[in-house]
């Protein structure tokens, strides 16, 4: 992919962020902070686009024009699907958009509809029920973990390597599971103390610690995309990846290891946080958070090898499971 292919890719993107007019001002300030950090690694300005974008002043038709082969327009609605999809379900207006993107592209319905059922899917995966609960709730005594710290830790250890895996792939939809993976991380943790989470609780407990959903694909997905490895295996959907493949991805070191290290970083702050019955204040959580995501990538290279030996065994039918069972 050429960098004007990339730069309208990118531009889809930044459009599905902001399809549906609705973003909180937090998660519009993490995406510019993206924007900001993706253009300082690229011959792209993306801090640029990302203004044209919120300033309309580009449009779908020219953008899709600057993309003429089928693998880059198929790429680009795939990545606007997963953008839309990444804080949850599609909203009526990210559909519309979605829509028109697809017409623009000249993309036959029934391969869009099988791409976006995919992402649906892995979006509306269920946590399994809880009562409603919010990080307003006052704090209270934890009761002692269902697991012991051992068994935590390796459970987070395990997360991490996953997800890390999962950023070694070249398909969006892998790139798509990482959100979801971490929510079941947090509700697990949670549960293990004694409290019943909702998604909602999960989302604001991410977005406190300073893990956006549609910025957190974003980052993920842009970088995948500017090193060139973002793209299609099989036919479009994602195939077995043969152990040579994950082996040459991962030694590329894609995205520095961020997935693995905020995942990491996401369980080692849950599992303070519901240890000591919910009472950390937000500067407190964001402060381990970051403390934490320092530590985890200097782990990182230690745990490259599992990761590509785990990145070589995943295949669609495995992360759907993974996504629905947690």
């Amino acid at each position: 992919m050429n960098e004007q292919e990339q730069k309208a890719t990118l531009t889809l993107c930044l459009m599905a962020a902001f399809a549906d007019g609705a973003k909180h001002e937090r998660e519009r300030a993490e995406v510019k902070r993206i924007a900001d950090a993706l253009a300082s690694d690229a011959s792209i300005n993306i801090a640029a686009l990302y203004q044209d974008v919120l300033l309309k002043r580009v449009s779908l038709a020219e953008t899709t024009a600057a993309l003429t082969t089928p693998e880059s327009r198929q790429l680009g609605f795939e990545m606007s699907v997963c953008v839309c999809d990444a804080d949850g379900v599609q909203t009526d207006a990210e559909r519309k958009f979605l829509g028109e993107l697809r017409a623009a592209l000249g993309l036959a319905v029934e391969q869009a509809q099988a791409y976006t059922e995919q992402a649906e899917a892995i979006a509306a995966a269920p946590l399994q029920a809880a009562a409603a609960t919010s990080l307003a709730t006052p704090a209270s005594s934890a009761s002692a973990s269902k697991m012991s710290d051992q068994e935590m830790d390796k459970t987070i250890l395990n997360a991490a390597i996953v997800n890390g895996a999962l950023e070694l792939l070249p398909e969006s939809l892998a790139t798509m599971a990482i959100i979801p993976l971490q929510m079941k991380l947090v509700y697990r943790i949670g549960q293990s103390y004694g409290f019943e989470l909702d998604r909602g609780h999960i989302k604001d407990f991410l977005a406190t610690v300073g893990v956006g959903l549609t910025s957190q694909y974003l980052e993920q997905a842009g970088r995948k995309l500017l090193g060139g490895l973002l793209g299609k295996v099989g036919g479009g959907l994602l195939g077995k990846m043969g152990g040579g493949l994950a082996r040459g991805v991962g030694n590329q070191a894609v995205s520095s290891g961020m997935s693995f290290a905020s995942t990491y970083a996401l369980g080692h702050v849950a599992k303070r946080y519901y240890a000591g019955g919910r009472a950390l204040s937000t500067q407190m959580l964001k402060e381990s958070f970051d403390n934490i995501v320092g530590e985890a990538k200097n782990l990182q290279t230690r745990y490259l090898p599992e990761m590509q030996a785990k990145a070589s065994t995943l295949d669609t039918t495995k992360i759907l499971n993974m996504v629905r069972q947690g």
